[in-house]
């Protein structure tokens, strides 16, 4: 928000920040509170299609009660005995469009609960994918917002610094206590840090923290700590009310959070010694200023490798749940093997060589493959597919209609946990090519292949 500080009506801007700073540092850094939304199909098509109703962002009742946004009030008309509108008008800046628009928070009583923020500007949202993030940062009396696109660097920016859960779909943070909490969290871990520089035994600690277990270790603790909180003994997709969910909560929360656990420990060691040393006499000011310009390449290189390596975790990680979840469920499959094309499907069920044989009938093999972001990758195993169907396995929510329309054209159907499937924030509801993971291992393996597997001997008929 900009406020007049003078009778000519200049303005002052409430959020000040270097200009090379980028909105969501600044709202990070300089809000008091943040207010974030994951968009859903409503809140973006208004700015892109004239004829839809809803011409703003749907608020849910207790976030726009709960202090963030301005009361609302009553709105005098003529007619008293019609049904209360209750609104509020507040300035907001949309830095990415150079623009602050006096928005309208409007409850129509008649509607029951229903609260949109409205007269926004169109081009951020018109231009953002599925599952996009609003965030309106607010500071004393202003308001700054922008919308993060889901296919952005910045919406993976957005949820660490926030620790958004995979099942996140709006909520109001209060940035001292999300700081204090990560404080708290690192206390002793700090307190380990101190001691071992001062009494110069910086590498064995370094040495202690290090190692970050490998992919498929992170999957298992993920795992056993999943099972264990569900009061569960398996993966087992055919016992699971939706599997897919479960799938996403392992590898996009619970073992992503374990992950970084481990990484910040390592990364942050190996940073310290960098700037400092492993000489706790020789330690000081300037021999922090002349590593960060003498080193920074390194430093560059450090953080680059540290973002890489949480990327090529969570291909990984997901690839391993789907295995586990597959030998939990008694299922038949190979995987990662090299095809004669060069080729290395994720998973081929339910052999190699039945997918090889060249008198079987076209249901009676698989690929699954399986990638937890798509953008323009899909396109590479549309190669994987020889006289079978093909399964695209993801828990990407950003997947645009016309994207999910030409893999199908090309064969590929999307396998999608249950909740984004019935999302109202992704394109995937009505869409006849992409299916739940439920409906993928209760429909398409079970009730469709199963009874041909089992009359090749492939699984038992309890199976």
């Amino acid at each position: 928000m900009r406020i007049k500080n003078s009778p000519e009506g200049q303005v002052r801007d409430l959020f000040s920040e270097p200009e090379t700073a980028s909105i969501l540092t600044t709202l990070l850094d300089q809000s008091e509170a943040l207010y974030v939304k994951k968009l859903s199909l409503n809140d973006r098509d208004w700015a892109r299609n004239p004829n839809k109703h809803q011409a703003g962002v749907y608020i849910p009742p207790a976030e726009r009660d709960g202090g963030f946004f301005p009361p609302l009030v009553i709105r005098p008309r003529e007619d008293t005995g019609a049904p209360e509108i209750r609104e509020v008008f507040l300035d907001i800046e949309w830095p990415t469009v150079g623009q602050t628009r006096s928005a309208r928070l409007v409850h129509y009583t008649s509607k029951g609960t229903e609260t949109h923020l409205t007269r926004l500007p169109k081009l951020p949202f018109g231009e953002a994918a599925p599952a996009s993030l609003l965030i309106i940062g607010r500071r004393g009396t202003g308001y700054r917002a922008t919308v993060i696109d889901s296919q952005s660097d910045e919406y993976d920016v957005a949820h660490d610094a926030l620790s958004l859960p995979p099942d996140f779909r709006s909520g109001v943070f209060a940035l001292s206590s999300i700081r204090q909490e990560r404080e708290d969290r690192a206390v002793s871990f700090i307190e380990e840090v101190l001691e071992a520089f001062f009494k110069g035994r910086f590498p064995e600690l370094a040495a202690k923290h290090s190692a970050i277990p490998t992919t498929l270790e992170l999957s298992v603790i993920a795992r056993r700590r999943y099972l264990d909180e569900a009061g569960l003994t398996s993966l087992d997709p055919f016992e699971l009310e939706k599997p897919g969910d479960a799938l996403r909560a392992i590898s996009r929360g619970l073992e992503y959070e374990i992950f970084k656990d481990f990484q910040i420990r390592a990364r942050s060691i190996e940073l310290a010694r960098m700037l400092l040393g492993d000489d706790p006499s020789a330690a000081g000011l300037e021999k922090v200023l002349r590593s960060i310009i003498l080193d920074f390449p390194k430093i560059d290189a450090l953080l680059l490798s540290a973002a890489q390596q949480r990327k090529s975790r969570a291909g990984y990680s997901f690839e391993h749940h789907i295995e586990a979840m597959l030998l939990d469920g008694g299922l038949p499959f190979e995987k990662q093997v090299v095809l004669e094309s060069k080729r290395r499907p994720d998973f081929i069920m339910p052999s190699r060589a039945v997918y090889e044989d060249s008198s079987r009938e076209h249901t009676e093999a698989l690929v699954l493959s399986a990638k937890t972001t798509l953008r323009e990758r899909w396109k590479q195993v549309a190669q994987e597919m020889r006289n079978c169907d093909l399964y695209l396995a993801t828990v990407d929510e950003n997947i645009a209609d016309n994207a999910i329309r030409d893999m199908a054209s090309q064969g590929i159907r999307l396998v999608v946990p249950e909740s984004l499937k019935n999302s109202n924030t992704t394109e995937y509801n009505n869409q006849e090519s992409v299916l739940s993971f439920k409906t993928f291992f209760e429909i398409d393996i079970r009730e469709s292949r199963m009874p041909c597997w089992i009359s090749r001997g492939i699984v038992g008929a309890e199976g």
